[in-house]
């Protein structure tokens, strides 16, 4: 029996690709589409709704979500509230909202997944980073995005530092007495290390974890060319979410 899975946010970019790759897949099944800024009744034989109550009762086992940061914890809760397990890629959550999530997929035996990246290599990308800081203390990380993206640092980039942190011991960095004579030109601090974005047109998603040392430097990169690249991902996590009884944070707790 297929899986039927609702994709809120179809018109975006990221939503598109996901319609695309659920309708190429036989053990996926698309229930609903969901956008307010739709003027389709239906797409394809698949119904098109604009308010998310409207999909109360439906029959689908997973929510996909690739909205806006404004209302993706919202949307989320939602889902979990009415027996949909989310898969989201929408990005700006913060850690508190995490928790909350993590505890009502909990009380209602729902897997979830939040990722804020679905690439494979990004997910590697993050894992090497965290392992390369016990000995190279000393990083800056650089995500580079198209420049319609709504939130910065990008999630990866705070997921990275994230898993940093709980590898590397707090340090520092810079000199003691510097001064940033325009602001905002080291970036912004986490942890004692420094994260910057950069937002261009022809981007899609990329990031460089750049480590110093004496004598040496190593630089960790990834990128992701088209959205493609996250169908892989964004595929594994809905077939997993049905099989689970708690949300996750992170594509990484798939693998």
């Amino acid at each position: 029996m297929s899986i039927k899975v609702i994709v809120a946010g179809f018109k975006g970019r990221m939503g598109s690709t996901a319609v695309d790759m659920i309708k190429n897949d036989s053990e996926l099944e698309l229930a609903a589409l969901l956008d307010p800024f739709a003027a389709e009744k239906e797409i394809d034989g698949v119904s098109v709704f604009t308010d998310k109550s409207d999909l109360v009762g439906l029959d689908a086992e997973v929510w996909v979500d690739f909205t806006i940061p404004k209302v993706a914890y919202e949307n989320t809760h939602f889902a979990l509230e009415n027996g949909f397990r989310p898969v989201v890629g929408t990005t700006g959550f913060t850690q508190e909202q995490i928790a909350d999530l993590m505890t009502l997929s909990a009380d209602k035996k729902l897997g979830g997944l939040i990722a804020p990246n679905f690439a494979i290599g990004a997910v590697l990308l993050m894992e090497f980073a965290a392992k390369a800081s016990k000995y190279f203390p000393d990083l800056e990380i650089i995500e580079l995005h198209h420049d319609k993206k709504k939130d910065a640092p990008s999630g990866t980039a705070v997921k990275t530092a994230e898993l940093i942190r709980e590898a590397r011991a707090y340090k520092k960095q810079g000199a003691a007495d510097e001064e940033e004579t325009l602001a905002g030109a080291r970036g912004a601090e986490f942890d004692g290390f420094r994260i910057h974005s950069v937002r261009l047109p022809g981007l899609v998603a990329h990031q460089e974890v750049i480590f110093g040392a004496q004598g040496e430097g190593l630089t960790l990169r990834h990128d992701s060319y088209d959205r493609i690249s996250f169908m892989s991902g964004v595929n594994l996590g809905i077939k997993e979410v049905v099989q689970r009884e708690q949300l996750v944070y992170g594509l990484e707790h798939l693998l």
